[in-house]
C-alpha cells in the first residue's frame, strides 16, 4: 500500500490542518499570492468544501474544513495553488523564491523543477465544540501572537472578521 500524505480520522468530519510552504519560504507576502489561495477555497466551497476558520501568514496557513472527501479536496487545493503561485512567481520573475523552492525540493520529486508545499497537512480531527473553539482561537490569534497585529480581526487574511460579525475576504461557516 502506498503512503498517504493526508491522514484523516473521518474524511467527512471537520479537521484542523496546516499547509506550509517548503522550507518555510515566505511567499504569501503579496496580495496576489494570497488571493490564489482564497480563490481556490472559494471554488472548492462551491463544490462542497465547508470552511470554518482560516488564517494565511507569510509562509503557511491554518484551516478548519470539512467535506464529503476532505483528503481529495485538500489534495486538489494544494496541487492547484502550487501551480498557480509558481506561475505567478515565474511571470513576475521572483527569482530568489523560485531558486529556494528548487533548491529545497525533495529528491524524489524528480518530475518537476520546484516543490511548493511541504508534504502533508498535519490533520487533527475536531472532536467536539470545545476543541473547535480552541482551534478557531488558535487560528485567529496566530497573527497576534507573532506581533503582527493587536487584535485578531485586524489581520486581513483571516476569518476573525467573519466571527466578529464583519465581512471577511472568504465566506466561512461560523456555526457548527
Amino acid at each position: 500500500m502506498g503512503r498517504s500524505r493526508y491522514r484523516f480520522v473521518d474524511v467527512t468530519q471537520p479537521h484542523f490542518m496546516t499547509c506550509t510552504v517548503l522550507h518555510w519560504v515566505p511567499v504569501f507576502t503579496r496580495a496576489e499570492t494570497v488571493e490564489i489561495l482564497l480563490d481556490s477555497l472559494r471554488y472548492l466551497s462551491k463544490e462542497g468544501l465547508k470552511v470554518y476558520a482560516y488564517v494565511v501568514l507569510e509562509n503557511h496557513m491554518h484551516i478548519i474544513a470539512q467535506s464529503t472527501d476532505l483528503s481529495r479536496d485538500i489534495s486538489r487545493f494544494k496541487s492547484y495553488t502550487a501551480k498557480q503561485v509558481l506561475a505567478y512567481l515565474k511571470e513576475n520573475q521572483v527569482k530568489t523564491v523560485l531558486d529556494q523552492l528548487a533548491f529545497y525540493k525533495k529528491a524524489h520529486k524528480g518530475d518537476r523543477s520546484y516543490q511548493f508545499w511541504q508534504e502533508g497537512v498535519h490533520a487533527e480531527w475536531i472532536q467536539g465544540d470545545e476543541m473547535m473553539r480552541q482551534k478557531i482561537a488558535y487560528i485567529h490569534n496566530n497573527p497576534v501572537s507573532r506581533g503582527y497585529v493587536d487584535e485578531p480581526e485586524h489581520w486581513r487574511y483571516s476569518s476573525a472578521r467573519n466571527y466578529a460579525g464583519r465581512e471577511g475576504l472568504l465566506d466561512v461557516a461560523t456555526e457548527w
